[in-house]
């Protein structure tokens, strides 16, 4: 049965929190300082902006309780750093998860201050409830253009951009700043019109690990395993964290999830709960010395495994995963028949996008036809390849009753059925659930869309509970070029 509770995250409730919500909470500058010789350095946050945070009490006791950490996550590296006279200047990110399961971006910028001779780096960190990897990166360099002229103009710049109105998906906001030597400068910030790959850098993740390893970290993510990332750079381990992550849409990662953790959080790693955890190369001496079992350690800088159970290869039902690794080792060919470039990393998203989407939706596309309500009951009572609802553990006095048997034995497929056996069980799936029961006619993302289109292309009596599963994933894609 599924357990109807408000803690699972859901795209509901991502779009409650986004009602009255400026584009970032506050911005931040880190540096490094010694507390005395012979100590290795610390982070410190050295500017704040607002200074005054002046909105729910226990906002600002969470804000109050995240800027004492931020620091160790503008520079989990602090033991390693020594002044350096060039440093080129690196752009990354990192996730917070508050009590309550939402969770804030932080945007970072790491680079030299001006000045001659050696020196420390400083980070500047933006933190938003948005993830948008790309609008805050412009932001970030307009920041970065401004304090080179000097240090005084990126605070006027933020205020300006704290007042602008909060975009919605495919809409544009202007923001008029003046700057020394050029007058008052227009700056345009638009968020995508698909907002699930608002943060995300796919190409980063293909060129970091194989096809074959990439899908069998896929597969352990999904059966909610605990996964460490490991790699030389910050940028690395966040766009490939976050992009692992936007492969799993429909579905939410329900656990604990951080791109980057500090050396001083390495403790985490020994949980016995799903993680999805980012680490520095220079912290696997250590993580090698703790009590950690049951891991996948993947090593982003040599694509391979440091570490794994040994199943991975076999979690998938195996025809879904040939088609699927077929249709992304031609990602590159598909996008020139879609007639972009084939270099262009929109649309290169738009093709893992779509074939991960086509991936779920030929393994659970027709969950809608065993959602609750006296309709979809008498539906399936009626269909010889369903099992009686009254027959289904989840179909009792749950609110949601979904017919998780009647949904499962659906599928033709035995290597399909004994995954969802085990799938169902997840988190993610019973989130996933939630937010359809809830919603039932307000979702129409992505998957719904393909999910519907799916559904109207298989016979009648396909329709009424037999999902045939393998209809077109691997010949060429032709939902691609639906709009």
């Amino acid at each position: 049965m599924l357990r109807q509770t408000g803690r699972y995250r859901t795209l509901e409730r991502d779009l409650m929190e986004l009602q009255e919500r400026k584009l970032f909470e506050y911005f931040i500058v880190v540096a490094l300082h010694k507390t005395k010789a012979g100590v290795p350095y610390l982070p410190e946050v050295t500017q704040q902006f607002p200074l005054k945070l002046e909105r729910s009490f226990k906002f600002m006791r969470e804000a109050e309780d995240q800027l004492k950490v931020i620091p160790q996550f503008c520079f989990p590296d602090a033991k390693d750093w020594a002044p350096v006279d060039n440093f080129p200047s690196e752009t990354f990110s990192f996730v917070l998860t508050g009590e309550d399961g939402s969770r804030r971006f932080g945007y970072c910028r790491r680079l030299l201050p001006s000045g001659k001779g050696r020196r420390l780096p400083e980070v500047y960190c933006i933190v938003s409830r948005l993830g948008c990897f790309d609008l805050f990166s412009k932001i970030l360099d307009e920041v970065e253009k401004r304090r080179a002229i000097s240090p005084a103009l990126v605070q006027p710049f933020m205020r300006g951009i704290m007042e602008a109105p909060f975009p919605a998906p495919g809409r544009t906001i202007t923001v008029k700043n003046f700057l020394p030597g050029s007058g008052t400068e227009v700056i345009e910030l638009c968020r995508p019109s698909d907002s699930r790959l608002e943060h995300v850098d796919f190409e980063c993740l293909f060129s970091s690990l194989s096809l074959r390893l990439l899908l069998r970290v896929f597969a352990s993510l999904l059966l909610e395993r605990r996964v460490i990332f490991t790699a030389d750079k910050l940028s690395t381990l966040s766009q490939c964290c976050h992009a692992v992550v936007a492969l799993l849409y429909p579905f939410t990662w329900q656990h604990t999830y951080i791109p980057v953790l500090p050396p001083s959080m390495l403790d985490i790693v020994c949980t016995p709960t799903p993680f999805i955890v980012g680490l520095l190369s220079s912290s696997l001496p250590r993580l090698k010395e703790l009590p950690i079992e049951e891991v996948l350690v993947v090593d982003l800088g040599n694509s391979r495994f440091l570490r794994q159970l040994d199943d991975e290869d076999s979690i998938l039902p195996h025809k879904l995963q040939a088609a699927l690794e077929h249709v992304l080792d031609k990602r590159r060919e598909l996008a020139c028949e879609k007639g972009d470039l084939p270099n262009d990393s929109s649309s290169l998203s738009t093709v893992v996008s779509e074939a991960f989407v086509r991936f779920f939706v030929e393994m659970v596309g027709h969950y809608s036809l065993f959602l609750g309500g006296a309709e979809r009951e008498d539906e399936s009572v009626s269909s010889p390849t369903l099992s009686s609802p009254s027959s289904s553990s989840s179909s009792s006095s749950s609110s949601s009753s979904f017919q998780r048997e009647a949904f499962r034995k659906a599928v033709t497929s035995k290597s399909l059925r004994r995954f969802l056996e085990v799938f169902m069980e997840t988190q993610m799936f019973a989130g996933f659930i939630q937010e359809r029961d809830l919603r039932r006619q307000g979702l129409r993302g992505l998957f719904e869309v393909r999910a519907q289109e799916y559904l109207d292309s298989l016979p009648g009596s396909e329709q009424r509970g037999v999902n045939k599963f393998l209809k077109g994933l691997g010949n060429k894609m032709k939902f691609l070029s639906k709009k």
